[in-house]
């Protein structure tokens, strides 16, 4: 680090430059040389403290966290980080390292604890997303920057089959129920669908067949009407034709006796002036 007054910073790390214990300015690579004392007045006293810039890994081990059901795991978590502010990371804190570690295991408790076991064996992605996103901003406080932060190991108890049988038959009946219930409320729905469609359409057709039976009988009792019209204007013209000409109405009856004549069975009866009658009383 320091031959004789010289002190040698290589390119992994920093150095920060303290002047009688204060910061006075950060250093990158290289060599820098120490005051020296002097004969006459004060020297000022220099220390350089390294800080390693450097990707490294931290391991938060064996932390037992009850999840949302209420079942005891203990996770082991891999953290990837690196120093990006060698100041605030000394200053900062006490220890960035220590502080790290605490907001970690801080992190993954919050987010098992909102997590049920099924959900932390099926998706370990969204624990490991869930503690970047929490401790990210936190470490950026202090100078510390987590490239990624990821579930290494997860420990269940001994009788976890029993527990997960439990949950997921739990869940099954659950789901089945709301299926269920959902699968009757949209046959009840549609029922009432049909049901309101076709009394519709029935008051649809019943009103279409009266219009249509009353459109009929309108039209019947108008072309009756007509009829009759017509007959009584063909009598009349016939009986204008008879009253003209008697020998049409003379000629008319001829023809019905005809026709009378030839039914065996028809009666024909004449009315006679009663001249004899007469004839007497005069």
């Amino acid at each position: 680090m320091a031959v004789a007054n010289d002190v040698i910073i290589k390119d992994t790390h920093r150095g920060l430059w303290y002047e009688d214990g204060v910061l006075s300015r950060v250093v990158g690579a290289g060599r820098y040389k120490l005051p020296r004392p002097r004969l006459f007045g004060r020297t000022p006293r220099v220390e350089v403290v390294l800080v390693d810039m450097r990707a490294r890994e931290l391991t938060i081990k064996g932390q037992e966290i009850l999840t949302l059901d209420k079942v005891a795991v203990r996770v082991s978590i891999l953290v990837q980080f690196n120093v990006t502010d060698p100041a605030v990371a000394v200053q900062a804190v006490v220890n960035y390292e220590d502080r790290l570690y605490s907001d970690v295991q801080l992190a993954a408790r919050r987010s098992l604890a909102a997590m049920t076991l099924e959900e932390i064996l099926t998706n370990r992605t969204r624990l490991s997303e869930d503690i970047l996103r929490d401790v990210k901003e936190a470490a950026a406080g202090y100078g510390v920057a987590i490239g990624r932060a990821d579930v290494k190991d997860l420990t269940f108890p001994g009788n976890l089959q029993e527990i997960m049988n439990k949950v997921l038959a739990a869940e099954r009946t659950s789901q089945a129920q709301l299926v269920e219930a959902r699968t009757r409320a949209e046959v009840q729905r549609i029922e009432a669908q049909t049901k309101a469609a076709a009394a519709r359409v029935q008051a649809e057709v019943d009103a279409e067949a009266a219009r249509l039976r009353a459109q009929s009988e309108a039209e019947a009792t108008r072309l009756k009407v007509r009829a009759e019209t017509q007959a009584l204007e063909e009598r009349g013209k016939t009986a204008a034709a008879y009253e003209a000409h008697p020998a049409l109405l003379r000629l008319e009856q001829l023809v019905a006796l005809r026709e009378l004549a030839r039914n065996a069975n028809a009666r024909i009866y004449l009315d006679f002036p009663d001249t004899v009658g007469k004839g007497e009383e005069a």
